[in-house]
């Protein structure tokens, strides 16, 4: 049967997010690029985990759950460096990357 469990205090929560959010807004006005990126992305992962646990019930949930969760994000990661390479790559035989080769630009105006 269901296992009874105290609901978390949503508006507790929904205030932890708020500063979160405004400490990744004012973050970039420090004008450091790398402690931008790191702040910002390590902000929203904990703000992702805030309302997966709680908002989504996953806190609750058995532990097949949390197995299934982190294997998807496993999986993003491979795909994600999987096909990285093939995207950062600025130079080819079949095309031309314009951003990267200033000459193309250069030539369209």
């Amino acid at each position: 049967m269901s296992e009874a469990y105290a609901h978390p205090n949503y508006v507790k929560i929904w205030i932890w997010l708020l500063v979160l959010l405004g400490l990744s807004v004012s973050g970039p006005m420090l004008e450091i690029p790398t402690l931008t990126i790191i702040t910002a992305f390590g902000i929203a992962v904990v703000k992702a985990f805030l309302v997966a646990a709680n908002f989504m019930h996953l806190k609750f949930e058995k532990k097949i759950i949390w197995f299934l969760l982190i294997m998807c994000f496993c999986m993003l990661g491979v795909f994600f460096f999987g096909v990285a390479p093939d995207i950062m790559m600025t130079e080819g035989d079949q095309w031309i990357d314009c951003i990267a080769d200033k000459s193309c630009v250069e030539q369209r105006l």
